[in-house]
């Protein structure tokens, strides 16, 4: 059942897998089975086709499939084409999230297709002779070449081209939005878990946070990852803000103890931007400390820090992809991104540097390949008084 006030547009999925508790179920799923994937109302999509591109032992497309009457394609061209010779539906999917693929030899980072299947939706359109939004989840790529080359294919196809994570969207606690007149003295984003498959979430949170601030975002020179004891000698010498970090952390259930043995975690570390308008911000990768996002600014002229808990659904449904899964709704709807893919192709291309950081030792990368100058929207978050979907509380 979906709401009748606009018609359900016609929408493709290009996913590496489909298993329970995946990216495509937690996002496909929603489409298919309502927000709450229950069978309640749901967005104004209806899901034609999908290319999978590894099928195993715990796939479900195909049982999805037979139950939802969506058609199960060869390549990603029928994926859009439905085996025609016009693209057949009003927005694309692309989900590069889970299944077997290698990691690179010295940075550890998985090398999802997430370029191969822009290529092939990018390619769809040019034979088909019409181009639709398309939606790729999290990072553009793996690497900055990739990221570039999609970004710069979809400018010059002019695809509308909404990507990035969904903690952007989730529910924060309390609620907190930058004025779009205040500047920043410094900020810091606390993320956990995995350094690259959570540091992008991480980054991109810190992003739509920040991005808020006087000027929007002028871009990324240099960056800097460290751990261990290294973490401390820079705050020391004014490179991120321990008070800040203790600000974010006191926001999380429980507030967890920022004694200085975290970093002794195999997954701590953190990360230093420098950015184009001279901000100095950080991201805190935690580990195990405490398994939630957080941010803390110090705002000009304020006394005290403002500091959010970024809370998600860790369980079913999982919400926050339900909002993740209403900006495409609206992308598709409008034909423009909701919030800009800039902002995503700057936090791929950071966290990339990030990685070659991390694995030769820390060293400070230049990047002037980064200097990615965009304004923010007014896209909302999941509980900010004017959100366009209203969900059920996490807490």
């Amino acid at each position: 059942m979906h709401a009748a006030e606009r018609p359900q547009l016609p929408v493709a999925a290009v996913v590496t897998v489909y298993r329970d508790y995946s990216h495509t179920d937690v996002i496909v799923g929603k489409i298919l089975e309502g927000w709450q994937q229950t069978g309640g109302v749901g967005p104004d999509l209806k899901l034609v086709s999908m290319y999978i591109d590894q099928v195993d032992d715990k796939d479900m497309g195909r049982k999805m499939a037979d139950k939802h009457g969506f058609q199960i394609a060869r390549t990603i061209d029928e994926a859009i084409t439905l085996g025609t010779d016009r693209v057949q539906v009003a927005g694309v999917l692309s989900i590069g999230e889970h299944g077997d693929y290698p990691y690179t030899p010295d940075t550890k980072q998985q090398m999802y297709p997430r370029r191969r299947f822009f290529e092939g939706i990018a390619a769809a359109f040019q034979r088909g002779g019409k181009v639709v939004p398309v939606f790729n989840d999290k990072h553009l790529a793996y690497n900055w070449s990739d990221a570039k080359f999609m970004y710069d294919l979809a400018r010059e196809r002019k695809i509308p081209f909404l990507a990035g994570s969904s903690v952007p969207v989730a529910w924060r606690f309390p609620t907190l939005e930058l004025d779009r007149s205040e500047e920043l003295e410094h900020a810091v984003t606390v993320g956990y878990s995995g350094l690259e498959i959570y540091g992008i979430h991480a980054l991109e949170a810190h992003q739509a946070m920040i991005e808020r601030r006087r000027g929007g975002e002028s871009g990324i020179v240099a960056v800097q990852a460290l751990r261990g004891d290294a973490i401390y000698r820079a705050a020391d010498e004014g490179r991120w803000s321990v008070d800040l970090f203790k600000a974010a952390l006191a926001t999380l259930p429980k507030s967890p103890s920022s004694h200085p043995d975290w970093v002794k975690q195999k997954e701590a570390a953190v990360y230093l931007l420098e950015h184009k308008d001279g901000l100095k911000s950080a991201v805190i990768m935690i580990g195990a400390l405490a398994p939630e996002f957080a941010f803390a600014a110090q705002v000009k002229g304020r006394d005290k820090p403002v500091a959010t808990w970024i809370s998600l659904q860790n369980e079913r449904p999982f919400g926050h992809f339900a909002q993740l899964l209403k900006a495409f709704e609206e992308t598709v709807h409008s034909g423009q991104a909701v919030y800009p893919v800039e902002r995503t192709l700057l936090t791929t291309g950071t966290l990339d540097r990030l990685m070659h950081s991390l694995a030769q030792g820390g060293p400070r990368f230049e990047t002037p390949e980064l200097a990615i100058a965009y304004q923010p929207t007014g896209w909302r978050y999941a509980n900010h008084p004017r959100t366009r979907l209203v969900l059920p509380d996490p807490k």
